[in-house]
């Protein structure tokens, strides 16, 4: 087969045999052949420093030769077995020692699966039927997860709204919709419905939201009162935020969580961990057979993915990683605070030092709609004037990694200062 050279040329192939000529991630029109620590190449050469890093996973760069190195030890041994092997089990263990909630997990191949799965454990544990979410959180692709994840208009809470054709109706009757951070709502809610939930599911930061004080634990105490399962969704801030996830940060231990991304070493790897008797549910031995739920999946604790993991997880507790992390997070914070705060155009920085975002507003958003009251066309300013000048990014998150060198974050300021510089003038670049 020719290698082709351009991006116009591998988006004219792509175009002929993807539906919107892509995978459904990501711009379509941009192709990555390379990644390297903290930058990307695309298909015409251009390189960036990379602030995707997989939508996450990259926490500690493309191809760290640590990684690598477990990742060629054990492809001679093996890619994948459907049986339990060594490096799923000892990855299990480093996770199940981390993380507070976790007694016992369970592997799939995606969080959107760890979701479905943590979800339907809540019901088979409780034998209820109903799911609490909140407006704008992201829990995958399952029925469940796709009501109310990106509303394009607004109706009265807790209605469900589904965000894609092929949605059973009666799936909506089962969902209860909840802004976020409103721990009053959430206790009218539960004094109504808390007997007939299931599982109460959030991002305890909600995309790039934080929780208020106290919000998380009002959730804790209320799941509490009406014996409903509460899930952590922390595919995305399992071991970014913390070693032991969101929940060591926070200080809330929820019933479930859910983990992804990170756990993988950028191989596809997820999990379903938490109470041991909520777990049981994956044990037909334990529970019995009209308790049981049916899980499995052909790539579940792939040992490829588990070695990775294994290694990252074994970086990542080295001394000093974490505050590493965050210094770079809350400086790239700092240079976009002083190149905005110049220009008169209101703005917020949202999020974490390891995980945020520019919203263009004058009121830090407490919740999804507070969100998309941002003025979008700022925000597209901004993102395709860092992407011309050499960050690529999301347009709606900024992940930080461990490969960010001083060069990178120069590359960075500079390019945050063209970026501010295209907002104030209307103008994109």
């Amino acid at each position: 087969m020719n290698r082709l050279t351009t991006q116009a040329e591998w988006i004219d192939r792509a175009r002929a045999v993807l539906p919107a000529g892509g995978f459904g991630n990501f711009d379509p029109t941009t192709v990555i052949t390379r990644g390297e620590a903290a930058r990307v190449w695309d298909a015409d050469g251009t390189e960036y420093v990379d602030y995707l890093i997989g939508s996450g996973p990259m926490l500690l760069g493309h191809g760290h030769p640590e990684v690598l190195e477990a990742v060629l030890q054990q492809l001679p041994n093996g890619q994948t077995f459907f049986a339990n092997n060594p490096q799923g089990i000892e990855l299990a263990e480093a996770i199940c020692d981390a993380v507070p909630c976790a007694e016992r997990l369970r592997y799939v191949s995606s969080g959107g699966e760890a979701d479905m799965y943590a979800i339907r454990l809540a019901r088979a544990f409780t034998g209820r039927d109903k799911i609490v979410k909140f407006e704008g959180g992201y829990h995958g692709m399952s029925a469940e997860a796709q009501m109310s994840l990106a509303p394009s208009k607004r109706v009265n809470f807790p209605q469900a709204v589904p965000d894609s054709a092929g949605i059973p109706q009666s799936v909506a009757a089962e969902m209860l919709i909840a802004p976020f951070n409103d721990p009053e709502f959430i206790r009218s809610l539960l004094a109504e419905h808390g007997h007939d939930v299931a599982a109460l599911i959030v991002e305890p930061l909600q995309r790039i939201i934080p929780p208020e004080s106290g919000f998380l634990q009002c959730l804790r105490d209320e799941c509490d009162r009406y014996g409903i399962v509460l899930i952590f969704d922390e595919v995305v801030t399992g071991f970014r935020f913390d070693y032991g996830g969101a929940q060591t940060l926070y200080g809330v231990t929820p019933d479930l969580c859910t983990l992804g991304k990170v756990i993988g070493g950028g191989f596809p790897l997820a999990a379903t961990v938490g109470r041991a008797d909520i777990m049981a549910h994956f044990d037909k031995a334990e529970v019995g057979a009209d308790a049981w739920l049916m899980q499995l999946g052909t790539l579940s604790g792939n040992p490829v993915a588990a070695a990775a993991g294994l290694k990252s997880l074994e970086i990542l507790r080295r001394e000093g990683q974490y505050s590493s992390l965050r210094a770079t997070g809350e400086r790239i914070m700092g240079m976009i605070d002083a190149h905005l705060s110049a220009t008169g155009v209101p703005y917020q920085i949202v999020g974490d030092a390891t995980l945020f975002e520019v919203v263009f507003t004058k009121d830090a958003p407490r919740d999804y709609r507070a969100v998309k009251e941002g003025d979008a066309a700022a925000a597209g300013r901004w993102n395709a004037a860092l992407k011309a000048n050499g960050i690529f990014k999301s347009a709606g998150k900024t992940y930080p990694s461990l490969a960010l060198t001083e060069a990178d974050l120069q590359v960075t300021e500079a390019a945050i200062a063209k970026a501010a510089r295209a907002v104030a003038g209307g103008k994109s670049p």
